[in-house]
C-alpha cells in the first residue's frame, strides 16, 4: 500500500486517528466503477442472444403465432399492457402477500423451534411434508376445502415459499457461536434475552438467504396456483392470461406474459439482494468489502 493512500497520525493518540483512510474509488452514474463490468457483461450477453433470437425467426420465416420474434413480442407487450398490467398487478399482490406470509410464520416458527427441540421433533416433519408435496398436486383440494380462489391461491404460494424461511433461520439460530452462549449463561441472561441479543443477530444472514430463495418461489407458487385454479373476466393473473393465449394463438401475447413474470422475479431477486446488502455490509463476511 502507497503512502498517498494513507491519512497522516495525530497526536490524539485513539486507534481511529490512525486507521488509514483508503482513497475513494471513482464512481460512474454514482456507481463505482468497479461494478460495471458485472452490470453491463449480462446485458451485452442479454443483447446478442436477443439479437440471434430475432435473426433466427427472420431467416426462417417463422410465423409469429408458431415462435414470435422479441420485436414481436415488444410490440404486443405494449398493445397489450392495458390488459396485461391488470393481470400483473394481481399475481404480483398474491406473491407478495403469500411472501409476507411466509416471512411471519416461518420466522415465528423457527424461535419457537429452538426454543422447545421437542415441539421441533413434533412439528418439523410435517413442514417437510408440505415442502416435498407438489403445490399443482394439493390445489384443487385447497381450493375445494376452502372456497375462496384468492385465499386459496395465497395458501398454494404459501406453502412453495415458506419452508426456506424456517429451514434457514433454525439454522441460524443454531449456528451462535457456542462461546457466546456459554458467556451469556455464565452471565445469567434469560433464553429470550439470549435470542434477541445473540441468534437472532446471528441469524440474520441465514435468514435474508432464505428470504432470497422464497421470493421466487413465492412467484412461482402463486403462477402455479393460478394454472390449476383457473379464472376468468378482469380478476385474472398472469397465469390465466397465458392460458388464454395459448386457447386464442395469441402467442405473442403469451410470450408478453411470460416476459413479465420472467421481470418479475428478477425484480424480486434484486430487491431481496439488495436489502440483504444494506443489513450486512457494515459488518457480515459476506458482504464486506475487501481490499485488493
Amino acid at each position: 500500500m502507497s503512502e498517498a493512500t494513507l491519512a497522516p497520525a495525530t497526536a490524539r493518540g485513539t486507534d481511529q486517528d490512525t486507521a488509514p483512510v483508503f482513497a475513494e474509488e471513482a464512481r460512474i452514474l454514482g456507481i463505482p466503477k468497479s461494478r460495471w463490468p458485472g452490470i453491463l457483461s449480462p446485458i451485452v450477453v442479454g443483447i446478442i442472444m436477443l439479437g440471434a433470437w430475432e435473426w433466427v425467426v427472420w431467416y426462417k420465416q417463422i410465423p409469429s403465432y408458431l415462435f414470435p420474434g422479441p420485436l414481436v413480442i415488444f410490440q404486443t407487450l405494449l398493445t397489450d399492457w392495458d390488459t396485461l398490467s391488470v393481470a400483473l398487478g394481481i399475481t404480483l399482490r398474491i406473491t407478495f402477500a403469500a411472501l409476507i406470509a411466509a416471512v411471519t410464520v416461518g420466522g415465528a416458527l423457527a424461535i419457537l423451534f429452538t426454543q422447545s427441540k421437542w415441539l421441533e421433533r413434533s412439528l418439523f416433519p410435517y413442514a417437510v411434508i408440505l415442502q416435498v408435496t407438489p403445490v399443482v398436486a394439493i390445489a384443487p383440494l385447497i381450493i375445494i376445502l376452502v372456497g375462496d380462489v384468492n385465499l386459496s391461491l395465497l395458501i398454494c404460494a404459501w406453502i412453495v415459499a415458506f419452508f426456506p424461511i424456517l429451514s434457514n433461520t433454525i439454522l441460524g439460530l443454531n449456528s451462535a457461536d457456542h462461546n457466546l452462549v456459554a458467556l451469556f449463561q455464565l452471565y445469567g441472561a434469560s433464553r429470550w434475552q439470549t435470542m434477541r441479543y445473540l441468534r437472532l443477530p446471528a441469524s440474520l444472514p441465514y435468514f435474508l438467504g432464505g428470504l432470497k430463495i422464497s421470493g421466487g418461489l413465492a412467484l412461482i407458487g402463486a403462477v402455479v396456483a393460478e394454472f390449476v385454479a383457473g379464472s376468468g373476466g378482469s380478476a385474472s393473473g398472469l397465469a390465466y392470461r397465458i392460458l388464454e393465449s395459448s386457447y386464442q394463438l395469441k402467442i405473442p401475447r403469451m410470450f408478453a406474459a411470460l416476459l413479465l413474470i420472467s421481470l418479475s422475479g428478477i425484480a424480486i431477486f434484486l430487491a431481496t439482494s439488495w436489502l440483504s446488502h444494506r443489513l450486512l455490509h457494515r459488518w457480515h463476511e459476506s458482504a464486506l468489502k475487501r481490499e485488493s
